[in-house]
């Protein structure tokens, strides 16, 4: 990223936060900005509308009834996935993820690509798609909406409670779960 957009996201980012949370929740990505949280309101900015988003609750209802259903793919760095990740999660490395080998992914099933707010997992979900995968969706809001709607995460030694921020930029999004940086 270069330096310039890094320092206006950064500007976003603590203005946004100023400004705190305001009441009420959204359902859908496409909800009436007066039901908007701030931090509906950066995803809003920083989403491309590459790749349809799933909400963690669906998503959450659709691992329930049927946790082989959904491929999970988590497309943050190794330190991000080893503090936790979804159960089930695939580790696609976002800075490598055009390396991936995509005949490991079955093309019948759907995807959910998630990093740690959204931004970066529509950049894979999109690259998926360019590449014939249909049924593609980006979790919204990240592993932060995931944790912050009291949803679980697992490391390599069960569930916890522990998500890795990405950066102290992004750490005020975090609401739930205990931030450890590795």
């Amino acid at each position: 990223m270069k330096r310039g957009s890094s320092l206006l996201l950064g500007f976003l980012a603590a203005a946004l936060t100023a400004c705190g949370q305001q009441t009420g929740s959204t359902t859908s990505a496409s909800a009436s900005t007066s039901t908007m949280t701030a931090y509906d309101h950066m995803l809003r900015l920083l989403y491309k509308q590459t790749v349809p988003v799933v909400q963690p609750a669906a998503l959450a209802a659709s691992l329930q009834r049927s946790p082989a259903a959904v491929v999970l793919l988590d497309a943050r760095t190794p330190a991000e996935y080893r503090v936790s990740h979804l159960k089930g999660a695939r580790f696609v490395d976002f800075d490598h993820f055009r390396d991936t080998d995509l005949r490991q992914l079955p093309r019948t099933q759907p995807i959910v690509v998630y990093c740690t707010v959204g931004a970066r997992s529509e950049q894979v979900g999109a690259w998926l798609r360019e590449r014939g995968f249909q049924d593609v969706r980006n979790l919204y809001g990240g592993i932060f909406q995931w944790v912050n709607n009291g949803y679980g995460v697992v490391n390599a030694h069960g569930p916890t409670t522990n998500v890795h921020p990405y950066s102290v930029m992004w750490r005020p999004w975090l609401k739930q779960g205990n931030p450890v940086y590795e």
